[in-house]
């Protein structure tokens, strides 16, 4: 090839160093300056060269902030966050700036108090000069000025109250972005400042935003400390949250049930279903459904989040039933089996029988109560000593005679009539039904941090988890009966029914009714259906020569998997920072290096659009420290006591990378999807198996496929078991031919 030499006086542009940054630099005054910031130089240096170019003394004095919208200051922490073309701004440090809003926010002059709150209010979202702040005592100074603020203000109340109003606002912003940065305990605050939070609850009802913090702050000191759940319990009553259900605001109305759902959360077990009955009578309920999930707007994700955590925490007052085992001994108890047996069998036949024996009398309860489905003829208490489902299972039971009187007797009846080996059980079938009602709906477990799947049906009765059994009871005797089933199949009729039921929770009905007709249009027949053509991509083709080639094909298949694990980690993923506040979520991105060497990370303002560049990402990790990766329990972070640390669904989605001697990276994935691409690829950067039921299931497919696709030219050829034999060697090789 030939070289084509540059000539003598010709510049070939070389790329900028990676450390080297140019910027815009702006003082109020004076005209931007244009410079070039070197990332291995100190900042105070880089501050006192800018400081030096504008002849301003005291370099130490000063600091540079980002002059867009967060006006966040730049430190030595977060200085790899600054982009080439970014527009900086000079300004007074941040404990300068910190000691200078301290004074002025307790101005005499109404006008600079309230220009001084604003300015405070903006400033604290920032980490840096809120450190400051909170140094020189800035929460107690704030805690004063609310605790003393309406007496002192009184004639300015009445005089220039929307001035009054603005001034708690900003107070109460700042307030809140302070403690949002985790540096203060909730358990410093006292009874007054409590008392004056819950009081604007009522007084300021129009004041969206003193309202909205006001909520905001009492959530987190429930969640945040016992003892201040107490003091919060005893100022805020549920009568006085429900008026601002009723409002249009969505945002004021997911506030309300977050404390509602912080006080739930936070109750004492024997508080909690008191707490409930008064839910009940204040029709919390009926509110929700009428002025949120019915409301002319969509539900946003935390809203819906919020109707999530309140339908988890209303089906775990069940849990109590659930784990409740029924005493043989207890008469009250066998008060309810006997009147299963009078609905169903009518009150005349126990008249008629009740001049007969003991013997007689026992015989015909056995009788009946074989007709009625349990398991134990003689004493069906035993039925319901297995937990769970326990006592719930005859709660529901009962509910059902009572309240679908109809339905129960025609069921009973029906099947008492049928032969023997066609009979539905009703006793045995509610007993596993009801258990797997409460494995679907998850009663027991703590709410998600994560999750916003709840069920607007739910919220259309106030028994609908009773409402829920009665429906699907009747779908399970109307599956037993399309499938034909006798007792041998009791499990797969369950399996069936769940499969109805969940396939019809799926599509999110807005009231049983409408998940009635849905079950209607999954008869056994379309389940068989649906499973036929599920498994028509899925055939397993089990001769010998099949299984030979799948063998050969597994290792490209996993390298091909592997590849696809590796470009999504190049291509990065979003993950939450989860903290007591779920609302005031702060987001970080993790990606890949192209050439799989460095894991680049940094936090976020937004969950951004896309991917996020390399270079805006200030933090690296490369991937020869990785020690181990953890997963669930394991992880550091899983192992912190909090209320809603230890829930299943967020250990399921937790893992960390271990690395150096203590240092940890950890994550919280956004779904079960991320989490297993995550772990599969971190797991064949270090050269190790990839194990989740992900990898598992793109093997299975690609697999499948690849063999399908390599046996098209066989369709319709009939595959041996064993290789056809080697033919005997021809008598001469006349018949080649050579090409010389």
């Amino acid at each position: 090839c030939p070289v084509v030499l540059a000539p003598k006086n010709s510049s070939v542009a070389m790329p900028p160093p990676a450390d080297i940054v140019k910027v815009a630099i702006e003082w109020p005054g004076a005209f931007p300056k244009l410079m070039e910031i070197d990332q291995k130089k100190p900042l105070s240096s880089i501050i006192k060269e800018v400081c030096d170019g504008w002849s301003l003394a005291n370099h130490d004095q000063f600091a540079l902030q980002h002059a867009d919208s967060s006006n966040f200051y730049i430190t030595e922490k977060n200085r790899n966050e600054i982009k080439n073309g970014a527009i900086l701004r000079l300004t007074t440090s941040p404990a300068q700036n910190a000691q200078q809003l301290h004074e002025r926010i307790q101005s005499s002059s109404m006008d600079a108090k309230l220009e001084a709150l604003k300015d405070l209010a903006n400033y604290s979202r920032d980490v840096t000069f809120a450190q400051e702040f909170i140094n020189l005592d800035g929460i107690s100074l704030l805690t004063q000025m609310v605790e003393s603020g309406t007496e002192r203000y009184q004639k300015l109340q009445k005089i220039m109250k929307p001035c009054f109003g603005d001034m708690l606002s900003f107070t109460l912003t700042a307030f809140v972005e302070l403690m949002d940065h985790g540096i203060v305990s909730w358990d410093t605050f006292s009874v007054a400042f409590i008392k004056k939070i819950a009081s604007y609850v009522n007084k300021f009802a129009s004041d969206i935003s003193i309202l909205q913090r006001s909520l905001a702050i009492l959530e987190s000191m429930v969640l945040n400390s016992h003892d201040l759940y107490q003091k919060v319990a005893q100022e805020i009553t549920i009568g006085q949250l429900i008026p601002h259900l009723q409002g249009t605001d969505q945002e004021i109305q997911t506030y309300t049930i977050a404390v509602i759902n912080a006080l739930f959360l936070k109750a004492p077990d024997d508080k909690r279903q008191e707490m409930a009955n008064i839910l009940a009578q204040k029709q919390l309920r009926s509110i929700i459904l009428t002025h949120v999930i019915r409301a002319q707007r969509a539900i946003n994700n935390e809203m819906a989040h919020q109707l999530y955590v309140l339908q988890v925490l209303t089906f775990n007052l069940l849990e109590d039933r659930m784990m409740t085992k029924m005493d043989p001994q207890d008469q009250a108890q066998r008060d309810i089996i006997f009147e299963l047996r009078r609905i169903a069998f009518d009150a005349e036949s126990e008249t008629n029988n009740s001049s007969g024996s003991m013997e007689k009398r026992k015989s015909m309860y056995t009788r009946d109560y074989k007709k009625l489905g349990f398991l134990n003829h003689v004493n069906p208490a035993l039925d319901f000593t297995q937990t769970p489902p326990g006592m719930l299972a005859l709660d529901n039971m009962l509910y059902f005679a009572k309240h679908h009187q109809d339905a129960y007797i025609r069921i009973v009846l029906e099947n008492s009539s049928r032969e023997d080996k066609h009979e539905c059980p009703f006793g045995r079938s509610s007993i596993e039904l009801t258990k797997m009602l409460c494995e679907i709906l998850k009663v027991g477990e703590l709410p998600s941090e994560t999750c916003n799947d709840f069920h607007p049906m739910f919220f259309t009765h106030d028994r609908s988890f009773e409402e829920f059994f009665c429906i699907c009871i009747q779908l399970l005797n109307k599956t037993w009966k399309e499938m034909r089933a006798t007792s041998e199949d009791f499990n797969k009729v369950m399996q069936v029914v769940k499969e109805q039921i969940m396939r019809a929770l799926t599509t999110k009905p807005s009231s049983l009714d409408q998940f009635k007709s849905k079950l209607q249009n999954l008869s056994y027949t379309e389940i068989l259906k649906i499973r036929q053509s599920e498994r028509m991509n899925q055939e397993d083709f089990q001769s010998r020569p099949i299984l030979e080639l799948k063998e050969k094909i597994q290792p490209e298949i996993l390298e091909l998997i592997k590849q696809q694990r590796l470009n999504r980690l190049v291509e990065g993923t979003c993950f939450r920072k989860l903290n007591s506040r779920r609302r005031q979520d702060k987001f970080w991105y993790c990606r890949l290096s192209p050439n799989h060497k460095v894991l680049h990370y940094g936090d976020l303002e937004e969950s951004p659009q896309g991917e996020v560049p390399h270079d805006s990402l200030q933090d690296k990790l490369p991937v020869a420290d990785i020690k181990a990766v953890v997963t669930g329990k394991d992880c550091p972070h899983m192992k912190e006591k909090g209320a809603l640390k230890q829930n299943k669904e967020v250990l399921e989605l937790a893992f960390s990378i271990l690395y150096d001697s203590s240092g940890q990276l950890n994550f919280i994935a956004p779904d079960k999807h991320e989490y297993c691409v995550w772990t599969d690829g971190l797991n064949a950067l270090l050269g190790k198996d990839m194990l989740s039921d992900l990898t598992r299931n793109d093997l299975d497919t690609l697999l499948s496929m690849e063999i399908k696709l390599r046996l098209l030219d066989l369709e319709n050829i009939q595959i041996p078991d064993a290789p056809p034999p080697i033919p005997k060697e021809p008598s001469n090789y006349d018949f080649v031919y050579d090409c010389n």
